[in-house]
């Protein structure tokens, strides 16, 4: 099982790596539910993260809020995937949706030319997609090449164990065509007893190896 540590800031990496985690995603402002971090935090987290042989997944996000971006925030987002790749950053964390709760594929395509060569991870904003969507959604990311989803399998206000149906759901759904990585309340604690009934591969979370700080 691979565990993916969600982490704000640099000083909680070695913390992070030391305690069991096998990638890093790196963000800022957490509150908001991540947005793009600084270039002197990402060249020291991917300097830090590979001489441990740990990969690191960059959020690529210029603000919090919706998921809607203007063309000037679409550009914004290019240029920072260029740049973390210019660091070696293993992969970005991305999503780009449209007003009708569905996935902005002129901007999705635009990042994902950005990020080739590079991991790429859709994240939460998956959730957001209507709910009718979210299996066409799937095979749209596949279609593109995209390698996993972050999801919570349901909206933020439930606890991870009341979306479990709906997160099998996907599991099934995406097959070995692309990974869910399940996010969004899943601990040390519970992930046991998640992994029983769901078939994953892949978790994501701040405290999958426990408290950092």
């Amino acid at each position: 099982m691979l565990k993916e540590v969600c982490v704000e800031n640099f000083t909680l990496v070695p913390v992070a790596i030391e305690k069991g985690g096998h990638r890093i995603e790196l963000c800022d402002n957490l509150s908001v539910g991540g947005t793009t971090v600084s270039h002197g935090v990402a060249a020291k987290t991917i300097t830090y993260c590979h001489s441990k042989t740990t990969k690191v997944m960059t959020m690529v996000r210029p603000r919090g809020g919706n998921f809607i971006y203007t063309n000037e925030e679409i550009e914004i987002m290019q240029n920072d995937i260029s740049h973390f790749k210019q660091l070696g950053a293993d992969g970005v964390v991305i999503g780009c949706l449209n007003d009708s709760d569905w996935i902005d594929e002129d901007a999705m395509l635009k990042l994902l030319e950005s990020a080739k060569g590079l991991d790429v991870t859709f994240h939460m904003a998956f959730d957001q997609i209507k709910s009718e969507y979210q299996f066409d959604a799937i095979n749209w990311l596949v279609k593109h090449q995209v390698n996993r989803i972050l999801t919570h399998g349901g909206p933020s206000s439930k606890s991870i164990e009341e979306n479990l149906g709906r997160l099998k759901e996907f599991v099934n759904f995406a097959a070995d065509q692309i990974i869910i990585l399940p996010g969004g309340g899943i601990t040390d604690m519970n992930l046991n007893n998640i992994a029983s009934m769901i078939n994953i591969s892949e978790v994501h979370g701040t405290k999958i190896v426990g408290e950092l700080c």
